[in-house]
């Protein structure tokens, strides 16, 4: 079957068009992408970035905020201008304690394991209780892990809860002597 026309034709390109401005429009629109919500409610678009950062209390260049001291070296003094650096007005100091404040809070741990992890850790545990060996032979070891792997998912499941795993061992113990 024959190709439609047109559509093997390249595109053309347009000399009128002017892509700077059509770049920079786009780019007005969007400026500036910020994360924090802090700063976002604190930004006032009419003023440039070192502007807004500046009001509050913010630096724009991490090196010139906080500038490596040079050694001294022996027996040379470094000359001090006599000009002084003036302290900066913070005008919205609400924004830096805010973020120090969210910075203080402690972490929430979300490192959790698999639900099929416990269970088959549990489970080699219970039928087989430190045997590693026969932890990798068993048939319930679908992904044939050798028995270091199966340690090391054993001692991981007992970083992540270890009251868990005590309470685990506890009645692992308890059954044996009512069993006896």
């Amino acid at each position: 079957m024959p190709k439609a026309k047109g559509k093997n034709r390249r595109q053309k390109y347009s000399y009128n068009l002017n892509r700077k401005r059509l770049y920079r429009s786009a780019r007005r629109r969007d400026a500036p992408r910020i994360a924090c919500s802090h700063i976002r409610h604190a930004w006032d678009p009419t003023k440039s970035v070192a502007q807004n950062l500046a009001e509050m209390g913010l630096a724009e260049d991490p090196n010139k905020a906080v500038p490596i001291p040079r050694k001294k070296l022996v027996g040379m003094e470094v000359e001090s201008d006599g000009r002084g650096q003036g302290k900066k007005i913070v005008q919205k100091p609400y924004v830096v304690n805010e973020m120090e404040y969210e910075a203080s809070l402690p972490e929430k741990k979300s490192n959790t394991l698999s639900r099929d992890l416990i269970d088959y850790v549990r489970y080699m545990i219970q039928n087989h209780g430190e045997n590693y060996k026969e932890m990798a032979r068993d048939e319930k070891n679908y992904y044939q892990d050798t028995p270091k792997q199966i340690k090391r998912k054993i001692n991981v499941y007992k970083n992540f809860y270890p009251e868990e795993y005590k309470d685990f061992i506890a009645s692992l113990k308890q059954e044996k002597m009512d069993v006896q």
